[in-house]
């Protein structure tokens, strides 16, 4: 089973739908997408900076923007079948479909160490890859990658967040940052004719 994370990012770009049809078409039964919250994050963010009121209303308002990017992705795509919580999403690859999670269990009533801007979507990516004991953790940016970069660099730079490589340390699965343009890469990744090469 694969995570595979399309960052909020894609959410208004053109590419995005290839990716739905890829994730679909060809990776039924093993691919649970997790999606950024995108511009409904920046809007977060925003009134935050704005009224400056606590990291937990923001963690909560940043579940919902990757709540409301999800059912954006499955109305562009109805092929993505939703699961409302974590445990629905083996059941549906069981079915033979591609799972799109929304986070919404994520909502928190106390501030604990993922109520935070240093624990983004990439990180709940991570930390639902290793619950459902995945075999590959992919996440899909539209910034530059460098492929020699680490973890640790690549949070340095922004392209993934402060916790990501902390907490990446442990995981049982290669990571794979891959550009929005390398569709063709993430194709043959799925069909098995290329493989990963673990950070």
């Amino acid at each position: 089973m694969w995570v595979v994370k399309i960052g909020g990012s894609l959410c208004a770009d053109p590419v995005l739908p290839q990716w739905l049809d890829l994730l679909t078409q060809i990776g039924g039964g093993r691919v649970t997408v997790v999606c950024g919250g995108g511009t409904f994050a920046d809007e977060v963010r925003r009134v935050q900076a704005h009224w400056q009121f606590n990291d937990l209303a923001a963690h909560n308002m940043a579940v919902l923007a990757m709540a409301q990017t999800a059912y954006q992705l499955h109305a562009l795509n109805p092929a993505l079948q939703l699961a409302a919580r974590k445990t629905e999403i083996p059941d549906l690859l069981r079915r033979g479909k591609t799972a799109l999670w929304l986070p919404l269990e994520l909502r928190r009533d106390k501030p604990d160490g993922r109520t935070s801007w240093d624990a983004t979507s990439d990180t709940i990516a991570l930390d639902l890859a290793k619950h459902l004991n995945a075999e590959q953790l992919v996440l899909v940016k539209s910034c530059a990658i460098d492929p020699q970069m680490t973890l640790n660099e690549l949070g340095d730079a922004g392209v993934v967040d402060q916790q990501f490589a902390e907490r990446s340390g442990d995981a049982a699965f290669p990571i794979t940052l891959l550009h929005k343009n390398q569709l063709a890469t993430m194709r043959a990744l799925l069909l098995g004719e290329a493989t990963f090469a673990p950070r």
